[in-house]
């Protein structure tokens, strides 16, 4: 449950800051006529995301076990790869994210009303999908999917309030500490979506080792024990890896994490600065200091 609060919470959290400097941006330049097809927009993205959870919670029923399996372990990939090109874009593109939103609502007030509509739609729409896909993959692999989902909703709830009170001018939070933290917590979660979704793929035959265990927590963590359910709800922990799902999860891990610090590096060290000017005769090291 709590990872996939996390997950609601921080996408909503994005969704909420694209919504707020669209409206923001619209009514600086006096364009609040522009509001509803905005509005209309970001409802399109809403009902499109909705539709995309309940098309992946319904929808494989239908399908054979062996072709669930596949469905299930290629989404729980394609899940991963989405949240984790979502934790590095807003780790590149969260410092120019404004001024990004605002050329696109310029250049959509020089198209037509439609190109507002498409821009509220796409905007928040892709963050919309993200989530509901890396939630389904994540409960898939819960031990109650109620809870995830749940968790999610309060999530997404918490993040709408959030916003609307960053807006107001009422909340002040370190939203660079908090994509930070956040990213490398849902990099274990991923970590997990994608050894379940190895784990799935084993279960249909097209990765071979199904049934070939690297080692057993077992003893340790006892399945169906409360330690053991809330490891799975979090991290889709399993006391039985296979050495696939194990190598998987430690090359994500080690493989996206350093990525992800080298890149926080990168980002705080300071630009650098036009080469000083060779001192005049006249300067002593004194003055110089």
């Amino acid at each position: 449950m709590l990872a996939n609060y996390l997950i609601g919470l921080r996408e909503g959290l994005e969704a909420g800051l694209i919504v707020g400097i669209l409206v923001a941006y619209l009514g600086k330049i006096g364009r609040r006529d522009l509001f509803g097809r905005l509005w209309f927009g970001i409802g399109i993205a809403v009902a499109v995301s909705l539709g995309v959870g309940a098309l992946l919670t319904w929808g494989p029923y239908a399908m054979t076990f062996q072709a669930q399996e596949i469905l299930g372990g290629v989404l729980s990939l394609v899940a991963v790869a989405m949240v984790t090109w979502m934790i590095f874009w807003m780790g590149t593109h969260g410092r120019t994210l404004s001024a990004e939103l605002r050329g696109r609502v310029d250049a959509a007030i020089d198209h037509s009303w439609v190109a507002i509509v498409v821009l509220g739609a796409l905007s928040v729409g892709r963050e919309g999908i993200e989530t509901a896909l890396f939630v389904w993959a994540s409960v898939s692999g819960g031990s109650d999917p109620v809870l995830g989902t749940i968790g999610a909703l309060l999530g997404i709830v918490t993040a709408i309030v959030i916003s609307w009170g960053i807006s107001r001018g009422l909340v002040r939070i370190n939203l660079s500490k908090f994509f930070t933290w956040t990213g490398l917590f849902l990099i274990l979660v991923a970590a997990g979506v994608l050894s379940y979704g190895i784990g799935d793929l084993q279960e249909a035959g097209v990765i071979p080792g199904q049934g070939q265990a690297a080692y057993s927590l077992a003893a340790v963590i006892p399945p169906g024990g409360w330690f053991s359910a809330l490891l799975a709800g979090i991290f889709n922990f399993t006391p039985e890896p296979t050495w696939a799902q194990v190598i998987g999860w430690v090359l994500y891990v080690a493989v996206t994490t350093t990525l992800y610090l080298g890149m926080l590096h990168r980002r705080r060290r300071p630009a650098p600065t036009a080469a000083a000017a060779p001192a005049s005769p006249t300067t002593t090291p004194a003055a110089a200091n």
